[in-house]
């Protein structure tokens, strides 16, 4: 009975994350815009979107969203929460057709279906979370070789991607940042759990911060937090609309457009 009372505490702190995420991507959308008429654009290498107050409007506004979404991961199992943030999408595409101006167009429409379809599959099968008495034990899942190769398989391909396609593809292809963003958020969610266990157990009375493991994965998630930051805000400068509406798709796009779409909701979908 408490299983299934963490995993409802977890289904409404991750669905009031998606909105307060899809909310502020239009936000700093917004004040991306207005930084980039007056200076350099984020996409370009430039900063000036830090002095304007709509970007921080939008920070603020998602980490509010974060918060409630690592609180979300200390009461329910990751396979729960995580598709549930999928939800943002659709939030973010609504508030950009009525505040931005955009309108979805076929791609859209099915990406939206899809999200919804297989985040309502999702929550309702998702499983009782396994009882967790230390951050060891995520530790010790963390560190089986399943799980450690393939987070070297990651970190090499966000270092190819960084390193040698997005200087030349970068401009071009947003599914470049998109997938940097996407391959170090498979990590974080690992390391965001944990941390949200340690806190879980710690405010419960079994201090886990004596523990190297919690400071590593709080370092982790700090590291690739700030990374997925940088390369978010290059894609929200860069394409018409919101990061996350790239797996959508809107109007007025190219045959090398569309297919960049695709390639991203595929990414997305298998995240």
């Amino acid at each position: 009975m408490v299983g299934i009372s963490d995993n409802i505490r977890g289904f409404v702190l991750a669905i009031s994350s998606s909105i307060f995420i899809g909310s502020s991507f239009i936000i700093k959308k917004k004040g991306l815009k207005r930084a980039g008429a007056a200076g350099t654009r984020a996409s370009d290498g430039g900063y000036s979107y830090l002095m304007e107050p709509w970007w921080w409007a939008g920070m603020i506004t998602m980490f509010v969203g974060e918060g409630a979404n690592f609180a979300a991961y200390a009461y329910a199992p990751a396979i729960l929460v995580t598709p549930l943030g999928a939800l943002s999408i659709i939030f973010s595409a609504v508030l950009a057709h009525f505040i931005l101006d955009e309108r979805l167009h076929m791609f859209g429409v099915v990406g939206c279906m899809l999200c919804l379809v297989g985040s309502t599959t999702i929550v309702l099968h998702a499983p009782l979370e396994r009882d967790i008495e230390s951050v060891k034990q995520v530790w010790q899942l963390a560190t089986e070789p399943g799980f450690i190769i393939y987070t070297l398989i990651v970190l090499v391909l966000v270092i190819v991607l960084i390193v040698m396609y997005v200087p030349r593809y970068g401009q071009t292809h947003m599914v470049v940042y998109i997938g940097i963003c996407s391959l170090m958020g498979s990590l974080t969610v690992m390391g965001v759990k944990a941390v949200a266990i340690a806190l879980k157990l710690s405010l419960s009375g079994s201090n886990q911060f004596i523990y190297f493991e919690t400071w590593f994965f709080t370092i982790l998630v700090i590291i690739f937090c700030v990374m997925q930051l940088v390369y978010l805000n290059k894609v929200l400068s860069l394409v018409v609309s919101h990061c996350q509406p790239l797996k959508l798709g809107y109007i007025d796009s190219s045959n090398k457009d569309k297919i960049t779409l695709l390639l991203a909701l595929l990414i997305v979908l298998t995240i």
